[in-house]
């Protein structure tokens, strides 16, 4: 029986089921493999129903995989709620018009066209959102699968855009092998989709595991990653902040006496300005002196009239210190911060050492830039939001992967966290495991080029110039009636 309300019945289970996928393979805590499946449900109902339900269904099976996003970005990261709502409901509307210009080019017998106009629109959707947000390329589908290694080395080619690609262009390509076809194109075109998604996925799972087998080396240089947790930041001069102070202090010499080169602290632990700012440099500086070891400490800083969001290294040979200011401040949260503009370099590492803080590596062309100066390792203050500890971690692990740069993140409200140029996790932490939470590890050695440091976001511009094809190929089919080819009527469920 093909009865409208088993047409409704079945649409409303697809919707449901792809929602749910969503739900659980995307957001903060994503199962990996479910991320794969999130779209299937929806794109096969797209390809045998018509245009109004299809476009309905990929809308409403986007927003419903959302909601777990909306009391983060409401509550967590203080978003405005008109915000919130034009991104929730404008990239689910736009994942429905993707759906719905898919399943128009499947109808009008262009199948692979039909398969790759999905993740060929979605990675221009993430990438023009990229570069036109404060938020840069904090979302993208690419981090869910921050722990699959073999994929995540896709990201050293093509930048996260390419693991957006796989997963989403592998579901179409299988909805689209159980489509009614039009007679055109019918086996040569499921055997013609069926072939190229294979060989892509085989080129890029293949790619990954040849990365995965180079060594990746430990040398005799060890960073050590130390955090406290607590609300806000205190005044270094006040009792409170010395006292915090001399907790930190008091880790540090057991640090260097277990091999420690590099100690790197929290983002915004303290706050001070050019009078109090003694009160944290002197015993931080003499400290790294007698030690021979490099302190970075994350602090806000007050100087002419202006706040910054600052990592000062105290370097070992007792130098003058280096301050780095957070080049990307987090919208809202840190609109009263003034942003930096240049690198900085841990001294006497011969411009292999950078810093950076926290948000800074949700945006690759930072990382980009300090792998291009000569950089193989970047050391990373942060402060999280406790519930998207790993999200923000592994973001900064795929920065990494990308650029080919071992990542050493010490997050309070967070993890701390060293990764390799592959995204190998060398040591991890939760900050609050205990009242002072400390790891350390060797540096890896190895570090690699990688082609997407040299070429940057080649992949996300020819997606977008494949789209640019597909939607002119469908212009160039107007004339043809959208509507489902004969062999398709009474077939939909």
């Amino acid at each position: 029986m093909n009865s409208p309300i088993r047409r409704l019945a079945v649409a409303l289970a697809a919707t449901a089921l792809s929602a749910t996928l969503f739900h659980f393979g995307t957001g903060l805590t994503p199962v990996p493999w479910l991320t794969w499946l999130a779209p299937l449900p929806v794109l096969v109902l797209a390809y045998r129903v018509g245009g109004r339900t299809a476009f309905l269904a990929a809308s409403a099976a986007w927003l419903g995989g959302e909601t777990a996003m909306w009391g983060y970005y409401l509550d967590t990261v203080q978003l405005p709620p008109p915000m919130v709502v034009s991104m929730v409901v404008g990239s689910a509307l736009l994942f429905g018009l993707v759906v719905l210009a898919s399943r128009a080019l499947l109808l009008r017998g262009r199948p692979l066209t039909a398969v790759a106009v999905v993740p060929a629109a979605w990675v221009a959707v993430e990438y023009a959102v990229s570069v036109l947000s404060p938020n840069g390329a904090w979302w993208s589908l690419a981090y869910t699968q921050a722990d699959v290694l073999p994929v995540l080395q896709t990201v050293s080619v093509t930048g996260p855009w390419g693991i957006t690609f796989l997963v989403l262009g592998v579901p179409a390509a299988a909805a689209a092998l159980f489509a009614p076809l039009p007679t055109a194109p019918g086996a040569a075109g499921r055997l013609r989709v069926a072939v190229t998604a294979v060989i892509v996925l085989a080129m890029a799972v293949g790619y990954g595991a040849w990365r995965l087998h180079a060594p990746y080396g430990e040398g005799s240089e060890k960073v050590a990653l130390l955090a406290a947790d607590r609300d806000g930041w205190v005044p270094v001069a006040s009792a409170e902040g010395r006292a915090l102070l001399g907790r930190y202090t008091a880790r540090i010499p057991g640090l260097a006496a277990r091999g420690a080169r590099v100690v790197v602290m929290p983002e915004k632990a303290f706050i001070a300005d050019d009078a109090t700012l003694p009160v944290l440099a002197a015993p931080l500086a003499r400290l790294a002196a007698d030690h021979h070891v490099d302190i970075i400490v994350g602090l806000i800083l007050k100087r002419s009239g202006s706040l910054r969001n600052a990592a000062v290294d105290f370097p070992a040979d007792g130098s003058r210190p280096v301050e780095y200011f957070k080049h990307h401040l987090i919208p809202g949260l840190e609109s009263d911060f003034q942003p930096g503009n240049r690198k900085a370099f841990v001294p006497g590492s011969g411009s292999r050492w950078g810093i950076a803080i926290c948000f800074d590596l949700d945006l690759p062309g930072l990382v980009r830039d300090y792998r291009r100066s000569g950089a193989t390792t970047i050391f990373v203050p942060a402060w999280d939001f406790d519930r998207d500890r790993w999200l923000h971690g592994r973001m900064a692990v795929t920065r990494g992967v990308e650029t080919g740069l071992t990542v050493a993140r010490a997050a309070r409200d967070g993890d701390l966290v060293v990764s390799d140029a592959n995204g190998r996790i060398r040591t991890e932490a939760h900050s609050a495991d205990a009242p002072f939470v400390s790891t350390l590890t060797p540096l890896p050695t190895r570090s690699a080029d990688t082609p997407y440091t040299r070429l940057g976001d080649w992949f996300a511009w020819a997606c977008a110039l494949l789209l640019l094809l597909a939607l002119a190929s469908l212009a160039r089919t107007r004339g043809v009636a959208d509507a489902r080819p004969q062999r398709l009527q009474g077939r939909q469920p």
